[in-house]
């Protein structure tokens, strides 16, 4: 809200915004029409202003136009592609005022204490028109105090309404131009209240029991008496950069160079954002209008284009640059919070480089097949740990023990031998081995809260055992279901 400043609010009307969507890209002589699958009917969806001077219109069924027009070039109407087009619009109209949201067919702006910036309302609107036609838009404009009159005047009287006097700038135009359904409008016009004005001059109370508050509502907020607040469109930040030489290039010292430029660009915005970049999008662009890309994914949040650039040698390499190169488009396709981190001269960038290490390995092998262990916190041998993708998880920290565990553990192997102590010669994996010392017993319980096949047995006594050979065991003895069995060995 600006103090002291009246307020002015512009509506956006695009009247064939799918039809000229379409069009922008694949330009067709003569009527075109789009069309959509309504309740099992192929019906008229959108159409452009040579199909309009057949005779078609909106709604009407596909057969019953190519009966009218013959001639008459269609498409299947795409709502999703027609809803992504209006957002872009949205953002695209930001260059004249922060405050931008969206309507069924158009865009609606704050524009209060931002006109002045184009030299007034008239400018800053006869410059929209005038880029909107350049893109192949059609579209009506309306200017007022209030979003309900800006509508009415985009819809029903293209221009600008004087400060301060709605009335006057609504009084001719139709009722329907009060954004109320159709039928309380027909029912209006039977009543013989056909125009703005000659519904200001109605009694309000009858009109209010036969039509309810909406009608009335919609008046008070076209005039001004009732605010009515503008939500504002969400605009996510998009991390992409793009670059067009003026000559065509091919070797991968230039592409190198070209990507060199795009990285710092990007990585000062995402510096700005606080982010890091974990996937980047290369897209080259051939002069055969071909497109190749290089996907880059990060085994850590990076906005460093030192580290970055290098990572994208081995991709490069294998780009077939055919005739040449003339557009080069890095897009940062998934970002993560990276926060400013305090440096200091301890620090030596060991896990830099560890990052920048899985990071090429990755690329080789993908970022998913390389693991690392992660503790976790159980006392069962088999559930101290996970395995996690290193790309995907962070170090719990270091690993933290009251009592010495093997190196290498597996699944428990059974010995023959008897007795509460551990033998003194035994045999495993086709070796006879001889106990020089045990050190023991450990004992740990199961988790019977979680369901263990392994753990059945019950307690485990756990021993480490030295022999003579050179072998360093561990060795659990079940009371419960006597037994000896051979689960890890030490280093």
């Amino acid at each position: 809200m600006f103090f002291g400043t009246q307020r002015r609010i512009v509506s956006l009307w695009f009247p064939r915004l799918a039809s000229d969507r379409v069009l922008r890209q694949r330009p067709v002589d003569g009527p075109f029409a789009l069309t959509l699958n309504q309740k099992n009917t192929n019906r008229i969806y959108c159409l452009n202003t040579a199909a309009i001077k057949q005779g078609l219109h909106r709604g009407m069924s596909y057969a019953d136009a190519r009966a009218f027009c013959p001639i008459l070039k269609s498409r299947e109407a795409d709502v999703d592609q027609d809803h992504r087009f209006l957002r872009l619009l949205g953002r695209w109209a930001t260059r004249y005022c922060p405050w931008v949201g969206l309507e069924e067919d158009g865009l609606v702006m704050d524009i209060t204490g931002a006109a002045h910036l184009l030299g007034g309302e008239a400018l800053m609107l006869a410059d929209m028109q005038a880029r909107l036609m350049r893109a192949g838009l059609s579209a009506c404009i309306g200017c007022a105090d209030t979003r309900g009159a800006a509508w009415a005047l985009a819809h029903y009287g293209e221009g600008i309404a004087p400060p301060g006097d709605m009335l006057s700038a609504l009084t001719s135009l139709p009722v329907a131009a009060l954004r109320i359904e159709e039928p309380i409008a027909v029912a209006l016009q039977r009543l013989g209240l056909r125009s703005v004005g000659d519904l200001v001059q109605a009694a309000r109370a009858p009109l209010n029991r036969r039509f309810g508050p909406s009608l009335l509502r919609r008046l008070d907020q076209a005039l001004g008496a009732q605010p009515e607040e503008i939500s504002p469109l969400s605009i996510s930040v998009q991390y992409a950069v793009r670059m067009t030489v003026p000559e065509p290039i091919g070797l991968l010292s230039d592409v190198m160079a070209g990507t060199e430029r795009l990285l710092f660009q990007l990585c000062a915005k995402l510096k700005t954002q606080g982010m890091g970049a974990r996937k980047l999008c290369l897209t080259l662009r051939r002069v055969d209008q071909g497109q190749q890309q290089v996907e880059l994914r990060l085994a850590r949040p990076l906005r460093d284009p030192q580290r970055i650039l290098p990572l994208f040698e081995r991709g490069l390499t294998e780009i077939d640059a055919g005739f040449g190169i003339d557009q080069l488009r890095l897009e940062a396709t998934q970002v993560e919070t990276l926060p400013v981190q305090q440096l200091n001269h301890v620090s030596d960038g060991g896990r830099d480089r560890l990052d920048d290490l899985v990071t090429r390995l990755g690329t080789r092998i993908g970022l998913e097949n390389i693991h690392q262990f992660i503790a976790a916190d159980s006392h069962i041998p088999e559930r101290s740990f996970m395995v996690a993708p290193a790309a995907y998880s962070d170090p719990a920290g270091p690993w933290i023990s009251t009592k010495p565990r093997p190196i290498c553990l597996f699944p428990p192997e059974a010995i023959a031998a008897t007795g509460l102590r551990p033998p003194k010669q035994f045999r495993w994996r086709r070796m006879s081995l001889t106990t020089g010392r045990a050190t023991g017993p450990e004992r740990i319980a199961p988790e019977w809260w979680l369901e263990d096949d392994n753990w059945r047995s019950g307690l485990r006594d756990y021993w480490r055992v030295e022999t003579r050979q050179g072998r360093r065991l561990w060795l659990f003895y079940t009371p419960q279901n006597p037994g000896w069995f051979v689960q890890g060995e030490f280093a």
